[in-house]
């Protein structure tokens, strides 16, 4: 067996949060490669929050957060089981990060569950014939349209974006991550994003 330091274990507790003897055993396991002991952590912990993602979340926090001199400010509540996880550091670090990805990403949705279906049906007639025009195949422009349409989603709702401080994972998987480190179902309720003299809507 690879033998593991303290100094290694104490890198990989930095990168994933998890505990000193999941830490030793993921390096363990993946003879002292940190990348992969990180990867193996992560899948493990992202198997383990599918499994929490059904329990009731009652708890929580609303945040805030004011950007670009008081040109941007968004309002965000985000929920968990426990007041106990709602005020441990960790949560709300998750509460601000979500709400600087609200600043700047602008998220129109908490996820795609919440996307009209007329809105989606308009969106994809309009790829569609953006396909057509390009003249492809009905076959391969349905395709194209389905990988568009996601993308669309990773624009318009939160849970799809790219994390703004690491675009290789989505805001979902970040979201996952905690929930696996703090041991609760953990979601974004809602949120909403103020911009300096933009028109309402209503």
């Amino acid at each position: 067996m690879v033998e593991i330091n303290a100094r290694q274990v104490k890198d990989l507790r930095d990168a994933t949060g998890a505990g000193v003897l999941d830490c030793k055993k993921a390096l363990q396991e993946c003879g002292g490669d940190l990348d992969k002991a990180v990867e193996a952590l992560r899948t493990k912990g992202l198997a383990e929050a599918q499994k929490k993602a059904g329990r009731s979340t009652e708890e929580g926090l609303i945040d805030s957060y004011i950007h670009l001199n008081g040109k941007i400010g968004v309002l965000l509540e985000i929920n968990c089981e426990t007041d106990f996880v709602a005020r441990t550091d960790q949560f709300q670090e998750l509460a601000h990060d979500l709400c600087m990805q609200v600043a700047a990403a602008d998220p129109t949705y908490v996820d795609r569950d919440e996307v009209p279906e007329e809105i989606v049906e308009q969106e994809r007639r309009i790829l569609m014939e953006q396909a057509k025009s390009e003249g492809k195949p009905e076959e391969i422009a349905q395709k194209i349209v389905d990988g568009r349409i996601e993308k669309f989603f990773a624009q318009i709702c939160l849970v799809d974006q790219a994390f703004i401080k690491d675009p290789d994972r989505t805001i979902e998987e970040v979201i996952k991550e905690y929930v696996a480190t703090l041991g609760e179902n953990i979601q974004v309720r809602r949120f909403a994003r103020y911009a300096l003299g933009e028109a309402t809507g209503e």
